[in-house]
């Protein structure tokens, strides 16, 4: 059983930038992909970005491209903390941002298309308004 706790979220201006937090914990982290997932009010939930087991690859939504990054810091096997580094925030990026794992078979390898998720976060809500 993993635990995932997303942290960062809030209001923010267009133009402006923010940064999440997955707190991941639980064994197994070592063969985890991990995604940003978000969903905006009325629409499906969207993956977004993931990087993979080894950290060595990142993988992102045309949506995102260019003004998101994600990045993963690895303490050890049962730690990881993961970020999403959010720029020039547009009011269409208002969503609710979830972390969620995937166990993989290659650790070089994620893709945002991804099914069949393992765990999921609580959701952190990112309000992007003047």
């Amino acid at each position: 059983q993993l635990q995932l706790v997303e942290s960062g979220g809030g209001l923010v201006q267009p133009g402006g930038s923010l940064r999440l937090s997955c707190a991941a914990s639980g064994e197994g982290l070592d063969w985890d992909a991990i995604f940003w997932f978000r969903q905006a009010p009325g629409k499906e939930r969207e993956g977004i970005s993931c990087i993979s087991a080894s950290g060595s690859n990142t993988h992102y939504a045309d949506s995102v491209k260019g003004g998101f990054t994600i990045s993963r810091d690895s303490r050890d096997h049962a730690s990881v903390s993961v970020y999403l580094q959010m720029n020039d925030l547009r009011p269409e990026d208002t969503a609710i941002y979830y972390c969620a794992t995937k166990s993989t078979f290659f650790r070089s390898l994620c893709d945002v298309r991804a099914q069949s998720i393992d765990f999921w976060g609580q959701g952190a809500l990112v309000n992007v308004s003047s």
